[in-house]
């Protein structure tokens, strides 16, 4: 294939041609979730971006030439906070958060990464990289911390194309009365009696979360590698303290050759935050959404860009899904499209391009002409949709509209009123027939709120 790959660096901020490091190892790292709460939506967007990412990095250099590394962090401070919250131990919460993000993942229709290694079973890697940081110079101790000096590693802000006083203004920086600087950066602290810990030359304690990627990236992937990814949220102090910290004790000139950041997700164009009380997890759409609309919605918008969440976008991708089974026939090639309708994702994986030539397709296909069926099909397999049968699209329906919004109020204002009426038996009944549904109800102040479980 001739086609280059084109991708815009956040380090430098500009649209550049790939070039591999080694055409036969392709390198990928990208921040994957701190299992402290399960995703949201947001989360949603990174998933899929790179999932595609993956398949026109295998498409174009052969599937075992690729490697794809997303850690899981399952120690970190909301982890330790999350846990006392919900009144359960640190192991039982980071396993069943991250069984559930598996299964969102699954949902979404995204494969699996090469490897998934998660912070806890890298910890030696995380000490070596810290005792080679002191000996260097670059890291310091102070009362059972150790803390990254920024003011050593010269090119600190290039990925943000900010200085140092202008990246710590607004930012979340930790005040500790043990830093030299207000910019430097934990690396290691102590644990508390009923916290988690690991022994270390420093004490018994825990590593800090910027760390964790370095250590598990440089496992992985060596010391340099070639795309680095994750949300623009990561870009400052994230990323920024990854760069600082692993070209100083790797001893090298760039940490990644090319910085990927996809745009944020709002709601009614504010950003969907905890602090806004505006979260909606991927779970949430289970029972009433096919995971490939919710896919294609996630892709409609270029990915550096930012996407406004909101029902019209899920109700045109659901019809636009719901509109292409209709040319859907089982193929057995993974690819019969050409290498020309794969352009729009080798330029920058525009997407919307990508959609754009797939309602072509479409209508070609309806012709009635079996070779253009499979072609669209294909096309729409080869980024994750038309996955499952016709059967299967149908049945999902089948249950949406079993459990549609209107149906649960419904049900409540049903129970409700059985409730007024004090046949207890009657409400009950109709709880598990929500229950069995799939449907969560909680009664709370005199209200009853539901959620999809």
């Amino acid at each position: 294939m001739n086609k280059d790959i084109f991708l815009t660096n956040s380090y430098g901020g500009k649209k550049e041609k790939f070039q591999p490091i080694d055409v036969n190892n392709i390198k990928m790292y990208v921040c994957g979730p701190t299992v402290y709460d399960d995703p949201h939506i947001g989360n949603a967007r990174p998933l899929v971006v790179f999932d595609i990412l993956f398949k026109v990095l295998k498409c174009k250099y052969g599937n075992d030439k690729v490697t794809y590394i997303r850690n899981i962090t399952d120690i970190d401070d909301k982890i330790i906070q999350s846990a006392k919250e919900k009144n359960i131990s640190i192991k039982d919460l980071t396993n069943n958060t991250n069984k559930n993000f598996q299964d969102d993942c699954k949902y979404l229709n995204c494969e699996n990464p090469s490897f998934q290694p998660r912070a806890t079973e890298n910890i030696n890697e995380m000490i070596e990289m810290i005792t080679s940081l002191i000996s260097k110079g670059y890291a310091y101790e102070s009362n059972n911390h150790i803390y990254f000096e920024v003011k050593k590693f010269k090119e600190y802000g290039k990925l943000s194309n900010k200085k140092i006083d202008d990246l710590i203004s607004g930012s979340r920086v930790e005040v500790s009365s043990y830093k030299k600087n207000a910019e430097d950066f934990v690396l290691w602290k102590p644990s508390k009696d009923d916290e988690p810990s690991w022994q270390s030359p420093w004490g018994k304690g825990r590593p800090g979360w910027h760390l964790e990627c370095s250590a598990m990236s440089k496992k992985y992937l060596g010391d340099k590698f070639d795309i680095h990814g994750g949300g623009r949220d990561l870009i400052f102090p994230h990323h920024e303290n990854e760069i600082a910290q692993s070209r100083c004790a790797n001893e090298t000139d760039v940490f990644s050759n090319y910085w990927v950041h996809n745009g944020f997700i709002t709601l009614s164009n504010e950003k969907m935050a905890k602090s806004q009380g505006n979260i909606l997890k991927i779970s949430d759409f289970k029972k009433t959404i096919n995971g490939q609309a919710l896919r294609l919605a996630l892709i409609s918008t270029h990915y550096k860009q930012p996407l406004d969440w909101n029902k019209k976008l899920l109700e045109e991708s659901q019809k636009t899904i719901d509109k292409w089974y209709k040319s859907y026939v089982k193929i057995d090639k993974q690819k019969l499209i050409s290498d020309e309708d794969l352009y729009p994702l080798y330029d920058d994986l525009n997407t919307p391009k990508y959609i754009a030539n797939l309602h072509k397709l479409f209508e070609r296909s309806q012709n009635g002409n079996l070779e253009d069926k499979k072609l669209f099909v294909s096309a729409c397999n080869f980024i994750g949709l038309l996955t499952q049968d016709q059967d299967e699209w149908a049945n999902f329906k089948k249950i949406k509209s079993e459990v549609s919004e209107e149906f649960i109020k419904a049900k409540i204002k049903e129970r409700n009123e059985a409730r007024d009426l004090k046949n207890y038996q009657l409400a009950d009944q109709i709880r598990n027939e929500l229950l069995e549904k799939g449907v969560q109800i909680e009664d709370k102040d005199g209200k009853t709120a539901w959620k999809f479980k």
